[in-house]
């Protein structure tokens, strides 16, 4: 079997910065323990699978760690793979997905992510989360999967020095989270932010979209700005444009083409 695959950079216009990933092709859906076996040999953040369907593309996420339901760089670099590779005639493409529809669409020399807000509620900061991410919390909210802790300053959020093995062993509810975010307001007044999942198998990742449907809503209620500049603060960085319509978080950037080959299944 040959599995065409790709590998793009998203959340960025140039080779070697944003959020690498790798796009994979699929004639027929595959078993999972398959699927898991090739994102931890691609070694990356995240590996989308994607496969036709009638109208939509199905989607997919897997980190080396196991399957994660919501991945923004992953979804902005299969829309790129898809509009510039496989279906160049078109504007836009939408995928069929486990948090539901999401869309990529052409927009000037970037594109358009689609994706849901999660504003996630406010909990109380727990001694240990702040002892595991190096940090003080001003605030923590939690969604279904993560935490994410607001800090004082842009400062703070790039001083942190997590401990990875702690962070790892976070539980909500007896459940293990998938990852940790730390943002604040930054000096320009839009959104600074880092994101950890030791857990999934991904210390530091470079910049997450899907941490984006949080940070977004939350600092909309703060500042009431619902366009947003958004940084991620990685040692790769990137950047994109925010804007809350509704019940959804859409993310402006763009995403470069990095390699084309395939995957050889004996």
């Amino acid at each position: 079997m040959t599995i065409p695959l790709y590998q793009a950079d998203a959340f960025t216009d140039r080779l070697f910065a944003g959020n690498p990933a790798a796009v994979c092709i699929l004639e027929e859906e595959l078993p999972d323990a398959l699927l898991l076996s090739i994102a931890r040999e691609n070694n990356l953040s995240e590996t989308a699978y994607l496969r036709r369907g009638e109208d939509t593309w199905n989607l997919r996420w897997f980190t080396p760690g196991g399957e994660v339901n919501l991945c923004g760089h992953a979804t902005l670099a299969s829309g790129h793979i898809i509009l510039t590779e496989l279906e160049t005639d078109r504007d836009r493409v939408d995928f069929s997905t486990v948090s539901g529809p999401l869309g990529v669409s052409r927009d000037g020399g970037g594109y358009r992510l689609d994706l849901p807000s999660w504003p996630g509620r406010e909990v109380p900061a727990r001694e240990e989360w702040g002892a595991a991410l190096g940090i003080e919390p001003r605030a923590v909210r939690r969604t279904d999967r993560d935490i994410y802790c607001l800090l004082d300053s842009e400062e703070e959020v790039r001083a942190a020095a997590p401990d990875f093995r702690a962070l790892a062993r976070i539980e909500l509810d007896g459940v293990r989270i998938d990852g940790a975010g730390i943002g604040a307001i930054g000096g320009d007044g839009d959104t600074v932010s880092r994101y950890f999942a030791p857990a999934l198998g991904i210390d530091e990742d470079p910049v997450t979209g899907s941490a984006h449907s949080t940070w977004v809503p939350w600092l909309a209620e703060l500042t009431g700005r619902r366009e947003q500049t958004c940084r991620q603060l990685s040692a790769r960085g990137g950047t994109m444009r925010a804007e809350l319509r509704g019940e959804r978080v859409q993310l402006i950037a763009g995403a470069v083409t990095y390699l084309r080959g395939s995957i050889e299944l004996g």
